[in-house]
């Protein structure tokens, strides 16, 4: 059964290229009302059922807000993931010249899992590398590797995230890493939507050969909503839903997609999004959204040049 997630890139710091979040989070976007958006977000998604919530040590301070709601509500039935791999050094600033800075090493990651877990602890379920590419030092850094698989030893899932125009071959490429004749990687967290399906293949491989597979970055960085196409727009009238909750449902239909994340950043778009969870999309309107797929290099040129506000 599919389940939904919630990811916090969106809440957990004051600027994102997420399209269509700026007009419903406060003006200020300080620390405090930041935190205040992030747990509304979270109540209102507890309430719905959602027991799914993914973080990031980039996510500027979203492993923080969640771990001071984990604590404060007394929740135990929530499963978490998290990622390492990316700092953030946006300094908590609207208008950094950088948010974000990639380091996938072996001190990097005994750096970050410290940090992800002095805050959330055990709550942490699966523990995944940030935007693992083709040309990641990881996949030929043998102490890496060594201190990744040992996760598993202790109970933690490993996995991977995959973003650029090359998922499908870093997927395939990342499950054949081995430490001691056993996989270092049980899940992956890929980008699918109706507009960047090229990984489809890989993720349902993946599937088949029993790794948990997550689905982000559903409605396009809010391209699908904010920008909707034609398509997406009549779909969404015709079944009296919002296009978030069409794009959403095109993901939920992927039989492959054990956990679908969305990224709502306020309740009111929680709840749109979660309408696709009770859309059912006829194989002719399946079909008519496939034909909205771009090609790979011209949906992440497009998704780099997205502007953080």
């Amino acid at each position: 059964m599919t389940v939904i997630g919630l990811g916090l890139a969106a809440l957990g710091r004051p600027a994102y290229i997420n399209l269509g979040r700026t007009n419903v989070l406060p003006g200020d976007r300080s620390v405090a009302a930041m935190r205040q958006a992030t747990w509304a977000v979270l109540d209102a998604a507890y309430r719905a059922g959602v027991r799914w919530v993914d973080v990031a040590r980039s996510y500027g301070r979203a492993e923080d807000f969640l771990a001071g709601w984990l604590a404060e509500r007394g929740h135990t039935d929530v499963t978490v993931s998290s990622k390492w791999g990316y700092t953030y050094v946006g300094g908590w600033r609207l208008d950094a010249t950088m948010h974000e800075v990639k380091e996938h090493s072996a001190s990097g990651f005994s750096r970050q899992w410290t940090e992800s877990r002095d805050l959330l602890g055990s709550a942490i379920n699966l523990y995944q590398v940030h935007s693992l590419t083709e040309d990641s030092p990881l996949f030929t850094d043998e102490p890496l590797l060594r201190a990744l698989a040992a996760l598993t030893d202790d109970g933690v899932r490993v996995g991977f995230s995959t973003s650029g125009p090359h998922q499908a071959s870093v997927i395939r490429r990342a499950f054949d890493l081995e430490v001691a004749g056993r996989p270092v990687f049980t899940a992956v967290q890929s980008t699918w939507n109706v507009l960047e399906p090229s990984a489809g293949r890989a993720l349902a491989d993946a599937h088949a050969a029993g790794n948990l597979v997550l689905v982000k970055e559903t409605l396009a960085n809010g391209r699908l909503v904010a920008r909707a196409p034609d398509e997406v727009t009549r779909i969404a009238r015709r079944h009296g839903v919002g296009p978030d909750a069409v794009a959403g449902a095109a993901v939920l239909a992927r039989s492959w997609a054990d956990v679908v994340l969305i990224g709502p950043a306020s309740p009111a778009q929680l709840a749109g999004n979660l309408a696709a969870t009770t859309l059912e999309l006829t194989p002719a309107e399946l079909r008519a959204l496939a034909a909205l797929a771009e090609q790979p290099g011209q949906y992440w040129t497009r998704r780099s040049s997205l502007h953080w506000q």
